[in-house]
């Protein structure tokens, strides 16, 4: 397989071997505590061998249903917020086209409901179905979450009316608790196709269920790889019980030395623009995994090159309270070169013949060696290229390294008590009974 790679070098280089060799013992812990299941939070240790343990029959059903929306739709729109979108989200967007809403394919090309309260959101996106055909997926283990649940009642409304309530019920799919809850008590009672979410995945841990499966497979990418890819990572990370041999388990001694060691803020870096996403659902992951008990790095974002411009003087040269995890993909799907300019008005004729992934890579590496120099510690994550496999591993890699991570920090990494506090608040000012 493809393996990840992790270069940790600029850091041990700097701190030496003695850090990384006093916190093996407590990674190798953590790592136990994680496959045994014998710490905080072991109800909900679903996803670490959900990559082999899925249920394969449900998974058939899902793509039938695939096979049978994608005949009648050209728009799908997956109603979420958090993990029950981002994930999904993440690797469609990482994989389609940047153009992908002016210039459609074969698939129906996947639009967002149920992450915002945006009155002209969805007044945009009424529309938009208003001359398309669409179907839906609602996704919400409650169905009481207050942004989705708007989001489908307003949806809902709009495809009833269009197609007639017998049609939009062939047109809708619940992604739900399995059975309990508004969802799924409306699914049944609808006659909505459902699939489940596992009791023991959280939301931010689910993209590997039918909450990102089905969306990942509606917008016509291959799930199978993208499960053989976690499959293959799931495999190294649980065998190998060194550092050096598991990325997975380096990246979460680097970035808890470094947290001891007074950095505060990690930033996930990549020049990609597709993989903005990545770096979406990278935040939710880390940020509700470990930011509790005032705990935890705050992650935070950069593209390079064009953050270089606006962020770029104060991670230089602000106050050195930071990491950067630098994602770097070795092979572009395509391939441009700098043309020649007889004229040389713009003086970037000595870049003739040179790709851009060459000089995207170059300008990286110079903002990695500017960094260091800066003060800013850098681990560099390498992967060959960016398809279905490749994220598949990408997104084991980054879970198992962040429960790793949590309980090296001395947090439960799959609770999330302080989300609740907003809602207590909204929900008082609305009026909702109760509050």
């Amino acid at each position: 397989m493809e393996q990840i790679k992790i270069k940790t070098n600029h850091i041990v280089s700097k701190m030496g071997q003695e850090p990384i060799a006093q916190i093996e013992k407590e990674i190798l812990a953590a790592k136990e505590h994680l496959l045994k299941g014998d710490a905080e939070g072991n109800d909900f240790l679903g996803w670490v061998n959900l990559p082999e343990e899925y249920d394969k029959a449900e998974y058939a059903r899902m793509k039938a249903d695939v096979a049978r929306l994608s005949a009648k739709s050209k728009v799908f729109v997956v109603i979420g917020i958090g993990g029950s979108y981002l994930g999904a989200r993440m690797v469609i967007e990482a994989l389609q086209s940047e153009f992908a809403s002016m210039v459609r394919g074969e698939k129906p090309y996947v639009v967002y409901a149920g992450h915002t309260l945006g009155e002209d959101y969805y007044t945009q996106l009424l529309t938009l179905l208003d001359h398309e055909d669409y179907s839906v997926a609602v996704i919400s283990k409650s169905g009481t979450t207050t942004e989705p649940a708007v989001a489908f009642r307003i949806v809902k409304a709009h495809l009833e009316k269009k197609y007639g309530k017998a049609e939009a019920s062939q047109r809708i799919v619940a992604i739900t608790d399995a059975r309990k809850g508004a969802l799924h008590d409306i699914a049944v009672n609808e006659g909505y196709p459902m699939y489940v979410i596992p009791d023991n995945v959280g939301g931010r841990f689910s993209v590997l269920t039918p909450v990102g499966l089905l969306p990942i497979a509606m917008a016509g990418f291959d799930t199978d790889r993208l499960l053989q890819g976690a499959q293959d990572m799931r495999r190294l990370c649980i065998e190998k019980n060194t550092l050096a041999e598991n990325p997975a388990m380096m990246y979460a001694a680097v970035r808890n030395i470094l947290y001891r060691n007074g950095i505060k803020v990690e930033m996930l870096v990549s020049s990609l623009p597709n993989l903005r996403y990545l770096a979406e659902w990278w935040k939710q992951l880390y940020g509700e995994s470990e930011g509790k008990d005032h705990k935890g790095l705050l992650p935070h974002s950069l593209s390079i090159t064009t953050d270089l411009h606006s962020m770029g003087q104060y991670v230089q040269d602000g106050e050195r309270l930071m990491m950067e995890t630098m994602v770097h993909v070795a092979k572009p799907a395509t391939h441009v070169d700098v043309p020649t300019d007889e004229h040389n008005l713009d003086g970037i004729n000595y870049l003739v013949g040179k790709s851009l992934t060459e000089i995207n890579d170059c300008a990286m590496q110079g903002t990695v060696q500017a960094h260091l120099e800066g003060g800013v510690p850098v681990v560099e994550i390498d992967v060959d290229r960016i398809d279905e496999y490749t994220l598949g591993q990408i997104i084991y890699f980054f879970e198992f390294a962040c429960g790793v991570s949590g309980y090296t920090l001395g947090v439960n990494p799959f609770n999330q008590p302080g989300v609740e506090a907003y809602k207590k608040n909204m929900f008082h000012l609305l009026g909702k009974p109760g509050f």
